[in-house]
């Protein structure tokens, strides 16, 4: 195993720079931060940067950065997510830049299998690792592991986010060398910059978990969901345009719209499949982290949309889970409208889903 003794030192200068931006997450601030400064690997340097916050953030961040000078604190008015990142990364020193989430934690040798494995794979511009998920209260839900080696990320690519940004460590050079963040694609912007990085430099993913991902109703990607999605199919149709030789028409875009999307030829069939399978994960996401109250409203928010091009047995099913999220709150009367709309969407009933479905029905009204 690589020591930090044995890591080259360039005038003085940190071998890896810790990126953190913060707003607003001064609940789960602290076991961040704490989980940096307890790295096995020490030769890096810590620059955590706020961008707006308005509670009790900036004061934790000033506490941690009196006690330890690895921390080089930094405060920009209230901006986007992006440009945060970028005005954090364009402060870093180090030859790689780790992105650590303020509201994720980092186990203690993630930097030191991460830094090992990029000193020996020179050629590699970007590495991650598995993401364990924990809720709220860091209680582990299960553990995300995504594709290992450079073809198979480069497949996976094509059609969704093969990295956990919060468990990514990158050469600075990389990130230089592609411009960094684009705005436009926020709170997509991480998977932008990976398909950008890809394209120049090979990339991986450790097997061993690096990262604790914490799953809770008040995360970006919960918040920002519909843009969400917009923004990685955004992402997707730009690397095509690079791939096919093309310019990039979206480079001078200034924010992912539906119809920026219908002008690009995406159509609605596509676009609502997208959205669909990704409400329905973080759907499942706040199940399984048991914040049910925010599993309905996503759930309900859902349904009040017209998916004309999405199967009818998954409607049914999604109306099944707002059957029994109403249940369990005792608002009964909703339940069983909800569940009646599930079993008359004949469909639905049509397939072998049918019988399963109404079996769920039946648990959920005895719940």
């Amino acid at each position: 195993m690589l020591k930090p003794s044995q890591v080259a030192r360039k005038m003085n200068q940190p071998l890896v720079s810790v990126v953190m931006v913060v707003r607003n997450v001064d609940r789960f601030l602290a076991e961040a931060v704490e989980g940096i400064l307890g790295q096995t690997f020490s030769d890096f340097e810590f620059v955590i940067l706020d961008f707006g916050s308005t509670d009790r953030s900036k004061a934790i961040a000033s506490t941690y950065a009196a006690r330890d000078n690895r921390i080089r604190l930094h405060e920009v008015p209230n901006c986007g997510l992006a440009e945060a990142r970028n005005a954090a990364c364009s402060l870093a020193e180090g030859q790689y830049i780790a992105i650590q989430d303020a509201d994720d934690i980092s186990v203690p040798d993630r930097l030191l299998r991460q830094v090992e494995f990029m000193e020996k794979h020179q050629d590699f511009g970007l590495l991650g690792g598995a993401a364990e998920w924990v809720d709220s209260q860091a209680r582990s839900l299960w553990t995300l592991r995504f594709p290992t080696e450079d073809c198979e990320i480069r497949l996976a690519l094509s059609t969704q986010c093969p990295f956990s940004q919060t468990a990514v460590l990158m050469r600075r050079e990389a990130f230089v060398a592609v411009g960094g963040y684009r705005a436009a694609f926020a709170p997509s912007e991480d998977y932008d910059l990976w398909l950008r990085i890809s394209e120049h430099f090979r990339c991986a993913n450790l097997k061993e978990v690096v990262v604790k991902y914490r799953i809770h109703p008040q995360q970006l990607s919960v918040s920002g969901r519909k843009q969400q999605t917009f923004c990685a199919v955004a992402a997707r149709v730009s690397a095509a345009f690079r791939k096919n030789g093309s310019s990039d028409l979206l480079q001078s875009e200034k924010a992912i719209t539906p119809e920026l999307l219908a002008r690009l030829h995406v159509s609605e069939a596509e676009l609502q499949t997208c959205l669909f399978s990704d409400y329905r994960d973080w759907i499942r996401n706040m199940l399984a982290a048991k914040e049910y109250s925010v599993a309905l409203q996503i759930a309900t928010e859902m349904l009040q949309w017209d998916w004309e091009y999405v199967a009818q047995w998954k409607i049914a099913y999604l109306q099944l889970i707002a059957a029994r999220l109403y249940w369990r709150q005792k608002r009964f009367p909703k339940s069983f409208v909800a569940a009646c709309h599930a079993v008359r969407r004949p469909a639905a009933l049509a397939k072998d889903f049918g019988q399963a479905l109404l079996r769920r029905i039946g648990r959920a009204i005895r719940m």
